[in-house]
């Protein structure tokens, strides 16, 4: 199966909550129908993308990325790659990349959200996971980002946009 292919099965299966959710979901879907190349970052029209939040619930908080290009604090995450088998993967791939913690794992309930949001290479149709820290992580900043922090759940308000905010409350009622 290809990772267009588990795209498309994937979003098909997955179980929207709330109106605009559904419609998200249609729209990545009829994007993916009319764009043979709409899981990869050359397709100007927009892609899908797969991010993370890493979450430490012992510790009550999750682990953001101040993005070197956007200049905002934000979930891991990016553009999909030709050896990812599945958004997980990509998602998976993109969180030990960006936040330099190994062995994380993703929560097995499956994508959380998705948000289509306007980048300067394109639109990205992000589907979104949450990934767990394991006990002791200790972060590593990438290339790709300025900073990495942790912060309380109830913090993140503060920081980040509303996307990483609402992502942020449904990880925290997921663990």
């Amino acid at each position: 199966m290809s990772l267009r292919e588990d795209a498309v099965r994937m979003l098909t299966e997955w179980s929207a909550t709330g109106a605009e959710q559904v419609r998200l979901r249609q729209d990545y879907l009829d994007h993916l129908r009319t764009h043979p190349d709409g899981m990869w970052k050359a397709c100007a029209d927009g892609h899908i993308t797969a991010s993370a939040l890493v979450i430490d619930p012992a510790g009550g908080r999750v682990l953001l990325t101040l993005h070197r290009k956007l200049l905002r604090w934000l979930q891991m995450g990016g553009h999909c790659e030709p050896e990812d088998a599945t958004l997980a993967d990509a998602a998976l791939r993109e969180a030990g990349e960006e936040s330099g913690i190994s062995g994380l794992t993703l929560l097995p309930t499956g994508p959380l959200r998705l948000d289509r949001h306007l980048t300067p290479c394109a639109w990205h149709l992000d589907v979104q996971y949450a990934a767990l820290a394991p006990a002791g992580a200790v972060e590593t900043v990438s290339e790709e980002s300025l900073d990495l922090r942790w912060y309380a759940y109830d913090e993140v308000a503060g920081v980040a946009d509303e996307s990483v905010v609402r992502l942020t409350e449904r990880a925290r009622a997921l663990v």
